[in-house]
């Protein structure tokens, strides 16, 4: 997109059915199909090409959903189906592949290493679950706090997972060993979600304490940047499949849209200026296709976004 053009986020759709929050986003941002589910214990699919469809229901159980994984090489969506564990639906033969028991606890978060044919997952009693990426079996639970695992992400390149967690730290672990390498101190509370910059340069997180934080890898994860990004907690944030922009998204009913490379706010999405949710966005989902975005939202809905060029100069 041409630098002196900012771009802005026009609503496309919203997409309703679910009758409880929505928590939980997944999908390959090179498909159109997205999935979603949350306190109602729906999983539903969406297609992103036609969003004026209604979702298909992929599954429904019995607890929040907090968690969802996407592998496309394989067809498979895992659901933390939280305090009953891991379940892999086969979106194939639509039915139920595996389903593994974890400690009784929410599950926050799930991560895939297809380098290491590992499933890592986070657990709100402070458990890191290890799982076999061909059957789901168990390889190690790892108790590393006292308090929940909010959030995780990898990098392959470098073999280090990074977890955050409700006592305010950043571990980060060696991908094959789960050793710890470093600690990345600096939030004042939880932090609930976690990427890593689409070169592996930086590390960013951010929380309840409504800093969005950028560590700097290859020096030690050394504190680079905090930037007052939000009124109130973020709940995730997310890169664009080019690596250009990022997307935040608070319990302050906004979503923002930031540069990537200077981390300089572009545009405040909320629902006085663009018809956006009208209470906490939970999570966003990146599509490649036609650089569409979809947030989920307290409110039981979907949005969909389609990123498009202001010419509007800087």
């Amino acid at each position: 997109m041409p630098a002196l053009f900012r771009p802005q986020l026009h609503k496309l759709a919203t997409l309703t059915g679910h009758r409880d929050c929505v928590y939980a986003l997944a999908g390959s941002a090179a498909e159109p199909t997205v999935f979603s589910a949350g306190s109602d214990g729906f999983v539903v699919a969406w297609n992103l090409d036609e969003p004026a469809r209604d979702g298909e229901l992929i599954a429904r159980v019995e607890n929040s959903v907090y968690a969802l994984r996407y592998l496309p090489a394989r067809r498979l969506l895992l659901i933390g189906h939280n305090f009953q564990g891991l379940q892999v639906i086969d979106l194939t033969e639509k039915k139920l592949l595996y389903a593994t028991a974890l400690p009784p606890a929410a599950i926050f978060d799930i991560v895939h290493s297809a380098a290491r044919g590992r499933m890592y997952v986070a657990l709100g009693d402070g458990t890191l679950a290890v799982l076999h990426d061909d059957d789901f079996r168990v390889e190690k639970l790892l108790r590393l706090s006292e308090k929940s695992l909010r959030c995780l992400a990898l990098h392959e390149e470098r073999g280090e997972l990074a977890v955050g967690g409700s006592d305010a730290l950043v571990r980060v672990l060696d991908l094959d060993s789960l050793a710890l390498k470093y600690t990345a101190e600096g939030s004042t509370n939880s932090v609930f979600t976690a990427a890593y910059s689409p070169d592996g340069r930086w590390l960013l997180t951010a929380g309840r304490d409504a800093h969005l934080r950028i560590w700097d890898v290859a020096a030690g994860y050394a504190a680079h940047q905090s930037v007052v990004a939000h009124l109130f907690a973020i709940n995730h944030l997310a890169y664009s499949p080019d690596g250009q922009f990022l997307l935040t998204c608070s319990m302050d009913k906004s979503i923002k849209l930031w540069d990537a490379e200077t981390f300089r706010l572009l545009r405040v999405v909320d629902k006085a200026r663009s018809a956006g949710h009208g209470t906490s966005v939970n999570k966003l989902f990146w599509s490649a296709s036609r650089k569409r975005v979809v947030s989920c939202s307290d409110d039981r809905s979907l949005a969909v976004w389609e990123l498009v060029a202001d010419p509007t100069a800087l």
